[in-house]
């Protein structure tokens, strides 16, 4: 990507070895690829990646520290990963607000260490980025990008602002009240429907992705060769079908929380080949 010297955004709070001001409460919820920093430990255990997931999502912090935290400096920050991640952040302020117009919001990009406080809870990094409606930042432990290349094989700088970006399609949905109706409806239904409603979730946020990367080659070409190309290999290498394989030998459909491989490609193909929100309607759709 060509993003040096592009406009950083001043929505960005540096937290980065700071640590939580609280360590206590639920972990937020799951953000792209989450399992990274677990897939070794099942890969070695046998155990299913999506399940310690969701042993991650039912931990409790309880330990607390009594000094308040310092305020978390905003702005842009003066490394060069922390800039790319100001960079991209920027650069989907400009998409979005251009698609939503005032009505756009734009979130907060937060970067930390090792955990981090949020209005859903202590997160740990180990669940990878993730996305709070509660408070709309997006919440980013930098290491993550080092995981997804060696660990995954997702290297890249357009892999890595895909991450970012999917985050940030995760609070268009909440702007647009998708994600208040999908949590209400997870509460009224089965465990294997509320998966359904979560990887049609996911696969929205990774279309919406597509079609930030769609406004950033048309209209500012940020974009070189090879770059959607790494967006691809990431959405494929993050799919629950290819985790469950690597962590326990099969594959189980109906555990799914994010969609499988050909699933997350085939959405973020769609939002990078369109440019249009509308054209990501997951939810309407007959064929994932």
């Amino acid at each position: 990507m060509r993003w040096e010297g592009q406009r950083e955004s001043d929505n960005v709070e540096d937290r980065r070895g700071m640590g939580p001001a609280r360590i206590g409460g639920g972990v937020g919820g799951l953000g792209l690829g989450g399992i990274v920093l677990v897939l070794a430990v099942s890969y070695f255990a046998g155990i299913n990646p999506l399940t310690l997931i969701d042993m991650l999502s039912d931990v409790q912090f309880m330990t607390e520290s009594s000094a308040p935290s310092e305020p978390a400096p905003t702005g842009s920050p003066n490394d060069q990963l922390g800039k790319f991640a100001s960079v991209v952040l920027a650069d989907t302020e400009t998409t979005w607000r251009q698609l939503f117009g005032p009505r756009y919001e734009d979130p907060r990009l937060v970067l930390f260490t090792g955990a981090v406080q949020s209005a859903c809870g202590t997160t740990s990094s180990a669940v990878g980025p993730f996305y709070c409606p509660r408070d709309h930042k997006v919440y980013l432990d930098l290491s993550f990008f080092n995981e997804m290349s060696h660990r995954l094989g997702a290297p890249g700088d357009f892999a890595q602002a895909y991450v970012i970006a999917h985050e940030v399609g995760h609070h268009v949905q909440n702007l647009m009240g998708i994600a208040e109706k999908v949590t209400r409806l997870q509460h009224q239904a089965s465990e294997r429907e509320g998966n359904a409603l979560s990887v049609r979730m996911e696969l929205q946020a990774d279309c919406f992705a597509g079609v930030w990367g769609h406004h950033t080659r048309r209209e500012r070409n940020l974009i070189e060769p090879g770059d959607f190309e790494e967006g691809m290999k990431a959405a494929a290498a993050i799919g629950d079908d290819r985790l469950q394989k690597m962590g326990q030998g099969y594959v189980q459909p109906e555990s799914w929380t994010h969609g499988s491989s050909q699933q997350r490609m085939t959405w973020l193909r769609k939002g990078l080949e369109t440019g249009d929100p509308n054209a990501c309607d997951t939810f309407a759709s007959n064929q994932l």
